[in-house]
């Protein structure tokens, strides 16, 4: 069995990534024609047209869309072993990460973390952004740094996690609120008005179908896509919101807390980032912060 040209992984990894013959070409400064037969020994190597004309375009075979994600690692694997070990001077690094994350993360540890940035890197500055998915094309395109979430299906099987905390969820009410005072049991919480909190608009979950086991049913009196306008909305109404306790610690100053009378599991938030950012020494030291941020609090 002949060697493979492992030149051949580069071409298609940019050719994936361009799906264009003339723009990979430029890219790789190679002449069209060139690229074009780098194309058919790809095409000849593994048994697949990988790319296939529609229109004036081209389009991914299932064979590419597959590969696509293997080889990009690949690539990025061998240029970090074949790059020159850095070291990273904090003191003169100037770049802005971004991290996507909910309102909740941002305000409960965003100070200190941003206080650790300033500390050790004057130069980087932190960019949050919402969260309104767990879609993990902003972490694959490079347009988000770091995410923080709850691991799940939806994610990208490429996409690396590290556990960061676990959290219990807890109901909470405005000060003066009737179950501040008495014992709350199953029944005397399932008799108020709730705040559902569901980024996809559904109004049940764990929380009801923990109830619904002992045969009780909240009443939903509205549904709101973050924890933080469920707290807001609970702190200027009768109304009572369950929300994961560590996530919203600053959120909930002032207000009544107290643990939910149903059995619901923990849940764990985790860093979430894309493989190619492993080697980088400053997103390595930035992990490192976030780590050290969620664990102080």
């Amino acid at each position: 069995m002949s060697t493979p040209d492992l030149n051949l992984l580069v071409t298609l990894d940019v050719l994936l990534a361009e799906g264009s013959v003339a723009r990979a070409a430029h890219r790789l400064r190679l002449s069209p024609s060139a690229m074009s037969r780098a194309l058919a020994r790809l095409r000849e190597t593994t048994g697949d047209p990988l790319l296939v004309r529609a229109g004036r375009g081209l389009v991914p075979t299932p064979r590419a869309l597959e590969l696509r994600e293997r080889v990009g690692r690949i690539v990025e694997d061998a240029q970090a072993v074949l790059r020159p070990a850095e070291v990273l001077g904090l003191k003169r690094l100037v770049r802005t990460f971004t991290l996507r994350t909910s309102e909740g993360f941002a305000e409960t540890f965003g100070p200190d973390l941003i206080a650790r940035l300033g500390g050790e890197a004057p130069g980087v500055r932190l960019r949050f952004v919402q969260k309104p998915d767990k879609d993990s094309a902003p972490l694959r395109d490079g347009s988000v740094d770091l995410e923080t979430g709850v691991v799940g299906e939806t994610m990208g099987p490429e996409v690396r996690a590290q556990a960061l905390f676990r959290d219990r969820f807890v109901g909470v009410v405005r000060t003066g609120h009737p179950l501040c005072q008495g014992e709350i049991t199953p029944a005397r919480y399932a008799a108020g008005r709730h705040i559902a909190v569901s980024r996809r608009g559904l109004d049940k979950g764990r929380i009801d179908e923990a109830l619904d086991a002992l045969g009780l049913e909240r009443q939903i009196a509205t549904i709101v896509g973050g924890f933080s306008t469920a707290l807001a909305l609970a702190r200027a109404s009768d109304l009572i919101a369950s929300v994961p306790e560590r996530h919203t610690g600053a959120l909930r100053q002032g207000m009544h807390s107290f643990p939910l009378p149903v059995p619901i599991p923990e849940i764990t938030l985790s860093l979430l980032w894309h493989p190619r950012m492993d080697a980088d020494p400053a997103h390595r030291w930035l992990r490192g912060c976030v780590r050290e941020a969620c664990a102080a609090i």
